[in-house]
């Protein structure tokens, strides 16, 4: 049988006799430290930073327990902070609840029961405090898939439905009628691959919150329909656009979460080039060795800053202003890739172009 892990409690007080009376009497029920001073109370708390309750004597000579409470309370909001007071002060007693926000104060002289009965009490605190502090991480997470969600739906999909009617209008000043039918075409696979990243895309956030989808997979076929979304907008744009695929060894890992990769870095490629550039292009290599995928996406379009590169994976952080964006698409990448296990790298020089070096680690064949 598991024994129960003994709450830890802090006690402060100036008098060493309080201090031994107090260890010895609820040595046995809980894990007590004691401190004759509130410089010894901070090392105790730096050294032990799991203790749930706090007792502090008001009256010491270096400051107040009320003001020891105020003080620390910025540094270990945490555990439950207790006054004990021997003497009726009112204003004391109100400083320490305004200021120190304890949870209770205790006067002297206190007899076991009331120690006890406090501390239970406030350990019943700390652990509310803590649930919901958990919970909020929940909530905090929820929102942000959320947010990733709308994006997916406002932004991802905005930039090929934009080169969809950029082609419409390219099609309105062409009289042959083969060029036409190309265009239509290619327009047609835009529209049917956005539809599949739709899909894709509702499916990757409905997944049984958060579980992955192992299977093999087959990056030529993967980077193939990712690419279709971008066709159009490198055409328009006269971007040049190759993709170098070695895969001898099958992979296992989660589809839609490489697509969403994917499809973000080559976003971000196509859509920060130089605008008067004569070779514009987007590469993305792609060796499946040992186990791993290691996936490269090069530019040369408008770099960026090494004073944003450490903030680029940041929600809603934007490097640049030079094109439109919420700032979500790299921030995707890297929640993506947490959840692969997998690492990013990104080296750029301004107005010579971009790379990002991924790392995704394979699941066994058994992962299926």
């Amino acid at each position: 049988m598991i024994t129960p892990e003994k709450i830890k409690v802090l006690y402060i007080d100036d008098e060493q006799n309080n201090l031994v009376g107090f260890k010895a009497t609820f040595r046995f029920d809980y894990t007590i430290f004691i401190a004759q001073n509130t410089e010894k109370a901070y090392e105790v708390l730096k050294a032990h930073t799991d203790i749930r309750v706090i007792l502090s004597d008001q009256r010491m000579p270096d400051k107040t327990g009320a003001q020891f409470f105020e003080e620390m309370r910025e540094q270990y909001p945490d555990p439950v902070r207790m006054l004990i007071t021997g003497y009726t002060d009112v204003e004391s007693v109100i400083d320490a609840i305004n200021k120190g926000h304890i949870f209770r104060y205790i006067k002297k002289p206190w007899t076991d029961i009331d120690i006890k009965g406090a501390i239970e009490e406030g350990n019943k605190f700390y652990i509310s405090n803590s649930l919901l502090a958990v919970k909020n991480k929940e909530l905090q997470s929820a929102y942000d898939e959320l947010g990733k969600f709308a994006y997916s739906i406002t932004h991802d999909m905005r930039g090929p439905l934009l080169s969809v009617l950029g082609a419409l209008e390219l099609a309105k000043g062409i009289d042959s009628l083969p060029e036409i039918r190309e265009i239509l075409g290619m327009m047609d696979e835009a529209v049917k691959k956005l539809d599949e990243f739709i899909k894709n895309t509702h499916e990757y956030y409905n997944l049984k919150r958060g579980k992955l989808d192992f299977e093999a997979i087959d990056f030529k076929n993967v980077v193939d329909d990712v690419a279709a979304l971008f066709r159009i907008t490198g055409r328009m744009q006269e971007v040049k656009f190759t993709a170098n695929i070695e895969q001898n060894d099958i992979f296992i890992s989660d589809e839609i979460s490489i697509k969403i990769i994917l499809s973000n870095l080559f976003s971000n490629a196509f859509k920060y080039q130089r605008k008067n550039a004569s070779d514009k292009f987007v590469e993305v290599n792609i060796e499946v060795k040992d186990g791993d995928a290691v996936i490269i996406v090069k530019d040369n379009g408008i770099g960026i800053h090494e004073n944003h590169i450490n903030n680029i994976f940041t929600m809603f952080y934007r490097a640049t202003s030079e094109q439109t964006g919420s700032g979500f698409g790299l921030y995707n990448v890297k929640d993506a890739l947490n959840k692969l296990n997998g690492t990013i790298e990104v080296t750029s020089v301004v107005n010579e172009g971009t790379v990002f070096k991924v790392i995704i680690p394979g699941k066994p064949n058994d992962a299926k």
